[in-house]
């Protein structure tokens, strides 16, 4: 049985290298077979990754979505080298991403960094309340 999606009217996703826009209804798709997909609502572009770990968040999604993750890497460990310079505190988070890389499990490193996103605006809220 393959991956059961619904998508809302006019909402996208990205099956492989390919995005597909629903049309006026609500539509119901089974996939089936072994390739990359991000739900619109999970989807980061270069102009929406307007902090930190949003743009880890970018280049583990570059390497989810690309035939060769590894040419994403370099982007990748520069980024979270920075942030653990300024942000020690998440590390933890950062072990897990990097956990789900080595294995190979992207989009379970997309899961893990979503969580690593909610915790830098937590950071952000309690600095301003500060």
């Amino acid at each position: 049985m393959g991956l059961k999606i619904e998508l809302k009217p006019g909402e996208r996703i990205i099956v492989g290298n390919s995005v597909i826009t629903n049309d006026d209804r609500r539509t119901r798709l089974v996939i089936e077979g072994d390739a990359p997909i991000l739900r619109e609502k999970d989807i980061l572009t270069p102009q929406t990754a307007d902090t930190p770990c949003k743009r880890i968040y970018l280049a583990i999604q570059f390497m989810y979505l690309a035939q060769d993750p590894k040419q994403h890497h370099e982007v990748y460990f520069e980024l979270v080298n920075n942030v653990v310079k300024t942000a020690p505190s998440t590390r933890p988070y950062l072990d897990r991403i990097n956990n789900q890389i080595l294995a190979g499990s992207f989009y379970k490193a997309l899961k893990e960094a979503h969580l690593l996103v909610h915790y830098e605006q937590q950071l952000v809220s309690h600095s301003k309340t500060n």
